[in-house]
């Protein structure tokens, strides 16, 4: 498969270890089977530069870590991406926590990483994933102008977190820049209906996009689709880890230890977008009207525990488990099994079948995939009852879970009493609904959803630059050869307004002609802008910013739009000092 995918972190995937995080988990076994190429960071930065990437087999894929500079990964990784992003894309903007240089590190780890993928250049397909990697396809786009490389790919990208309101995404610092940036992808997908709605909402007013089903046609012309990819699991195999982690000695001590008496699970990352405190109080409502009706495990995996709102949240949380305890239990009996350290998938498995009652109720999950798995790993003939929050991705697709409100505390704990007491017969049928569901959209399924849709841009692409010149080429309302264009272009030293739009330019965006700048033997392509159309540039305020709109402008009939290409010395004439170079507007360009 000529596919590189990208994430922030990778997975040497052993069912029998931890697994370090949610996306990880799910790429490992689509990338094992499909034979891509896997590019990320290992778990600690490096205290030099970019160095040689580390290769490795990934059964019939390949596993690349990059080694990424100590300098800039704290500010990167806990500055902008967990301490303004996560808490934007997650509503709730109150704990952005950062500095511009947390912003700054942001855009060198993704520089750095861009330039660390030109090594795969002769492949034509690049799946990035994640928040951490929202500007790395026009980091990408801008190393192509840069070096003059021709890297041939289609760049798509997937979110596995929420995409918030527009109100929302408009408190996060460099919004603008970052978003446009984005629109370098070729290929946007989300989880949920919902959130791609919420980014075309967005971009529409705030950029003066147009849109077409779905598709993104930003004011430079550059055509982005934004899909609906629900993620999955193999369920199979969860079963199959289910049935065979009955005899691990965690497993069966926990369930021996139960005496006969009721299990409810809960598996998360201490996030505040997990609802963990809010969950602890309705088991808290619950016991108090039905005493020792269930009992609960609630793995929690330590997070991010160097930025102050996971540290606090940590310590709340334990404090909030400890009085419950303390008030509700017993000697013989603990009511809440509080557990910090991570399982594996398998063991994971075993305790989602023992458990009668699935507790997954985020205020906010992109998909929250717990949810999935635990259905997944459910015993067909004695299945348990899943709680869900509506607030996750997953309540989209799960239509046997009981849903609830995770801000409404009683209401919780009055459905999780419901699930205590349901019935086998509507246990059975709302599992098997979610369950059927699940089968028929698996992680597999997900990962090729996505990537046939990069190959069909891809065809398409190729399509267009072998059938047809398409938007930005010549048309017989403008001049088609040298010499035409040099009898209609004005004769003054400053470009000339044309009187007319064309496809590939929306209306109301100022459109100049740079012919008589240039004069006679131009030679169309790619290249640096000569001094006179920087200074024609100048004249007019168009010299290119990182990330921002440029006017469109035709040479000789072609048209073309001011790339930013760094920085230079700045003159007279380039007051900015920024390398231009001259990009020629070709179909979805």
């Amino acid at each position: 498969m000529d596919l590189v995918v990208v994430s922030n972190r990778v997975s040497r995937g052993n069912p029998n270890e931890p697994m370090t995080g949610g996306l990880a988990a799910a790429l490992l076994p689509v990338v094992e089977q499909s034979g891509a190429i896997w590019v990320g960071s290992p778990d600690q930065a490096d205290s030099g530069g970019l160095k040689e990437s580390s290769v490795e087999k990934l059964g019939r894929g390949k596993l690349v870590t990059l080694d990424l500079p100590a300098e800039h990964f704290s500010r990167y990784y806990k500055g902008f991406a967990n301490s303004a992003l996560w808490p934007t894309l997650h509503s709730r903007p109150d704990l952005i926590d950062i500095s511009d240089l947390d912003y700054f590190s942001y855009r060198e780890i993704n520089a750095i990483v861009a330039d660390g993928l030109l090594q795969f250049r002769n492949h034509t397909t690049f799946w990035v994933h994640d928040y951490h990697f929202l500007p790395l396809g026009a980091e990408l786009r801008k190393l192509e102008i840069e070096r003059k490389v021709d890297i041939k790919k289609t760049v798509g990208f997937f979110l596995h977190t929420p995409w918030p309101k527009p109100a929302t995404i408009r408190c996060l610092p460099y919004h603008v820049e970052l978003i446009e940036a984005m629109l370098a992808y070729e290929l946007i997908g989300f989880q949920t209906d919902e959130y791609r709605q919420n980014f075309i909402d967005y971009v529409g007013p705030d950029f003066g996009s147009m849109i077409e089903n779905s598709v993104v046609i930003s004011r430079c012309g550059r055509r982005t689709r934004c899909g609906v990819f629900p993620i999955g699991v193999d369920a199979d195999k969860f079963a199959q880890y289910s049935e065979q982690a009955v005899s691990h000695p965690f497993v069966s001590s926990l369930r021996n230890s139960l005496n006969g008496g009721k299990l409810a699970i809960g598996v998360d990352r201490i996030d505040y977008s997990k609802g963990l405190d809010n969950r602890v109080k309705a088991f808290d409502h619950l016991w108090a009207e039905q005493p020792r009706s269930i009992s609960l495990l609630q793995i929690a995996t330590p997070s991010r525990s160097d930025i102050k709102a996971y540290r606090d949240l940590q310590s709340f949380v334990a404090d909030l488990v400890r009085d419950v305890n303390l008030r509700h239990g017993a000697k013989d009996w603990t009511p809440i099994r509080y557990h910090n350290e991570g399982f594996s998938q398998s063991v994971l498995a075993g305790l989602y079948r023992t458990a009668k009652v699935g507790v997954v109720t985020p205020l906010c999950d992109g998909m929250n995939l717990v949810a999935k798995e635990y259905v997944a790993a459910q015993d067909p003939n004695n299945p348990g009852v899943l709680v869900l929050s509506k607030f996750a991705g997953a309540a989209k697709e799960l239509d046997g879970a009981l849903l609830v409100d995770p801000y409404d505390i009683e209401e919780m704990s009055h459905v999780i009493s419901r699930a205590i007491s349901m019935s086998p017969y509507e246990r059975s049928s709302r599992w098997n609904r979610m369950i059927e569901r699940l089968r028929g959209y698996t992680i597999q399924q997900w990962f090729s959803d996505f990537v046939v849709e990069l190959e069909n841009i891809q065809a398409e692409k190729t399509a267009g630059k072998s059938i047809s010149r398409d938007i930005g080429a010549p048309s017989d309302s403008k001049p088609t050869s040298e010499d035409d264009a040099a009898e209609t272009s004005s004769h003054s030293d400053l470009p000339r307004r044309l009187l007319y739009l064309v496809g590939d330019v929306p209306a109301g965006v100022p459109v100049e002609d740079l012919t008589s700048i240039v004069g006679a033997g131009w030679t169309h392509g790619l290249q640096p802008a000569p001094g006179r159309v920087v200074d024609a540039l100048n004249r007019i305020d168009a010299l290119p910013r990182p990330f921002r709109r440029t006017p469109h402008f035709y040479i000789h009939g072609y048209a073309y739009s001011a790339g930013y290409g760094g920085t230079t010395k700045p003159t007279p004439n380039n007051p900015l000092g920024v390398a231009v170079y001259l990009i020629p507007r070709l179909k979805g360009g």
